[in-house]
């Protein structure tokens, strides 16, 4: 299928604190973690294609991530069922993940539109979502 994101390389400013939580969290959603040698990387195929995080150590220190500058805001992704929002939500917040909101209907975006939203370790935020309506427009 053309158009789908490929790969995103994101660069941690604590690469194993990073990797808690997106190891977590991809390991939920049914990534496979393929590369642990100072970099990570996890990927995932489904019947639409192929799709791969990965993990870098920064090079250069910096601001904290601000999500309004220039760059990016958050990353999401969709699960099948409010069921499987919770179940990410519990193990997130088990393991000390900073929770922004706990898992909530969303009815701005769309009637059905339930999710949770945390941060990771440099305050990238992250959303896991279900909205059957919102994925159909």
């Amino acid at each position: 299928m053309n158009g789908l994101i490929h790969h995103i390389d994101l660069n941690a400013s604590d690469l194993a604190a990073s990797k808690r939580v997106y190891g977590l969290l991809l390991d939920a959603l049914g990534y496979t973690c393929v590369r642990e040698d100072g970099e990570c990387e996890w990927d995932i195929r489904t019947p639409q294609g192929f799709a791969s995080i990965g993990l870098k150590q920064a090079r250069l220190s910096g601001p904290a991530h601000e999500r309004y500058a220039p760059g990016i805001h958050h990353l999401a992704w969709s699960v099948e069922n409010r069921a499987e929002v919770d179940r990410i939500h519990a193990l997130l917040r088990d393991a000390g993940a900073r929770i922004l909101d706990a898992p909530a209907l969303y009815p701005e975006y769309s009637a059905d539109y339930y999710a949770v939203f945390f941060e990771d370790p440099d305050g990238i935020k992250l959303e896991v979502l279900n909205a059957p309506s919102f994925s159909k427009r």
